[in-house]
């Protein structure tokens, strides 16, 4: 890889023009996993921005839910000539040989959202235990005692038991405490609200409705579950999620959803574009990336991780979501009633 003219002023917060001292420009691909999810455009449109300030060219491919694809996808991108890679994995298990395929060509990569657990691959994420553990502090907040179901996201998504793992810490004082029962619980293939509403249709059948919280575990698994209660005439218990969908808000607003864990996929983004003209203007060294830890995997993988905060939304702080212009109060209030602010 050549270095860029100007790599030492690269950062995070400060970057000048990337340009590679033989005159051409820095190109980023990004390989996502799909564009299922509402918040994955708001990303897209950060990480271009970013690159733009940068004057950095973003291309991009969409597996569109196929690890396979992800695959010819990444090869795709390298044969186009990019500079570093972003990644937003389908499979983290599958994704391997298009990591082996950019460190051939010494291409860098950052982990997007998603761990590659692989000490090449640069990890950037919100600390996603600690989303796990917010979604189960508001439910167990509003349904203190009963039986809960546990709808997980993919189970071929490290961030499922990630998230998992935050919700069992919370939740196991009061299951040894014989306060709460988990009654069931299942993983949502490919994170799709079809699969999470089937999965707790199927629960409440096989319990005759005996469910008194769910902690479901993004905003889109929460949209199925919320239908699933819908139809049987029990929307209003207590439902978690994350992502900060704007469908997901306007729940909370509406009292269907308790908690929408909101990442802000524009810092996500932005830190991305950031990251990855860095990497490629610095022979990939992830140690000089501002706000950098090393992070050990639950796997044992030594790695080097950027890991941001989220922010729990609850019917409490609603205000911060329209405050910060992330949805209108208009798109946030539809339908809502004497609501919470600022929608009453």
């Amino acid at each position: 890889m050549k270095r860029l003219l100007m790599a030492a002023t690269l950062s995070m917060t400060a970057m000048a023009t990337a340009v590679f001292a033989d005159g051409h420009g820095v190109t980023v691909g990004v390989s996502w996993s799909n564009f299922q999810e509402e918040r994955w455009k708001t990303d897209e449109a950060a990480i271009k921005a970013a690159l733009d300030e940068a004057g950095a060219t973003y291309i991009s491919a969409d597996a569109q839910s196929s690890s396979a694809k992800q695959l010819s996808d990444v090869e795709s991108l390298i044969a186009q000539g990019v500079d570093a890679l972003i990644i937003l994995a389908q499979d983290s298990a599958a994704v391997g040989p298009a990591v082996d395929a950019a460190a051939a060509e010494g291409i860098p990569v950052v982990g997007y959202d998603r761990l590659i657990e692989d000490s090449r691959a640069f990890y950037l994420t919100f600390d996603n235990v600690e989303v796990g553990r917010m979604q189960a502090r508001a439910v167990l907040e509003a349904q203190p005692k009963g039986r809960y179901v546990m709808i997980k996201g993919s189970p071929t998504d490290p961030n499922a038991d990630f998230l998992r793992g935050g919700q069992q810490e919370v939740l196991q004082a009061a299951i040894d405490a014989g306060d709460i029962t988990i009654v069931d619980e299942a993983y949502t293939d490919g994170w799709l609200p079809a699969n999470a509403q089937r999965n707790m249709e199927q629960i409440l059948t096989a319990n005759d409705n005996g469910v008194d919280a769910v902690v479901a575990s993004n905003d889109g698994t929460a949209g199925g579950v919320v239908a699933a209660l819908t139809a049987q005439g029990m929307e209003g218990i207590p439902v978690s999620g994350q992502d900060g969908d704007h469908a997901a808000l306007n729940r909370v607003a509406l009292g269907t959803q308790t908690v929408s864990v909101w990442k802000d996929a524009r810092d996500l983004g932005k830190a991305a574009g950031e990251i990855a003209v860095a990497l490629a203007g610095n022979d990939g060294d992830m140690s000089a990336v501002d706000g950098v830890q090393s992070w050990t995997s639950p796997g044992g993988t030594d790695m080097m991780a950027v890991f941001l905060e989220p922010v729990p939304v609850t019917a409490a702080n609603l205000s911060t979501v329209v405050d910060a212009g992330w949805i209108t109060k208009e798109a946030l209030c539809q339908g809502v009633s004497g609501g919470p602010a600022p929608c009453n």
